[in-house]
């Protein structure tokens, strides 16, 4: 690892720790089993957004993934993403991937919240039970960990749904960034704080919400 000296600037820092985390994703992605190649493997493509690259995992069928590429849980998610699928990553473009682009390009233009491309989710029959039920909260609508627990007939499982909010590896899609803490506060987002408060921010357009509320 390269060590930062006073004389470099931290432009200079920052975009070659960036190259560094691509270089990393690019190797755990290309991480082929032999036995797996010359299958139909699952594609994986950079989308740029306003907000930072995202790293998108998809076939002809579903999407399997979309993350911001900087996050530092990306390369095992990766990982339970090809056990999951029982297949492995290369780079390339497949359908899903097209439609997520044109979808958040959309959605970062302001012009529409919606994602229709096909999902394919990997979890506990609870954990998709979170991941939808994030799906059903409007744009620029935030709700309690508490509050969607109690909304899955589950009220006292508001961990559970916090930990099941954590792994869900479709960033904006499943808008895991609109669950806020009981009293209002930004609590963890594996893509930062600050983007989630830029996606809430950005929200407001769809709903005329002042405000998050639990």
């Amino acid at each position: 690892m390269h060590a930062w000296s006073e004389d470099e600037d931290w432009a200079e820092v920052g975009s070659r720790r960036e190259q560094e985390v691509r270089e990393a994703l690019i190797r755990a992605v290309e991480e082929t089993p032999p036995q797996l190649k010359g299958r139909d493997l699952l594609k994986a493509d950079w989308i740029d957004t306003p907000i930072g690259a995202m790293l998108a995992v998809g076939d002809r069928h579903a999407l399997h993934l979309v993350e911001f590429f900087d996050r530092k849980a990306l390369p095992g998610e990766l990982a339970r993403l090809r056990k999951a699928a029982r297949s492995a990553i290369a780079f390339g473009r497949s359908a899903a991937i097209d439609g997520i682009e044109a979808e958040l390009a959309a959605y970062f233009a302001g012009r529409s919240p919606v994602f229709t491309t096909p999902l394919a989710m990997h979890g506990s029959e609870f954990t998709r039970q979170v991941w939808q039920g994030l799906r059903r909260i409007p744009a620029g609508i935030c709700l309690s960990y508490a509050t969607l627990a109690g909304r899955l007939e589950r009220p006292s499982a508001f961990r559970a749904v916090a930990r099941a909010n954590g792994a869900n590896p479709f960033a904006i899609v499943v808008p895991c960034h609109r669950l806020v803490g009981s009293d209002g506060a930004l609590t963890g987002y594996g893509g930062g704080i600050w983007r989630k408060r830029w996606l809430i921010d950005h929200e407001k357009r769809w709903s005329g919400s002042p405000e998050p509320s639990a």
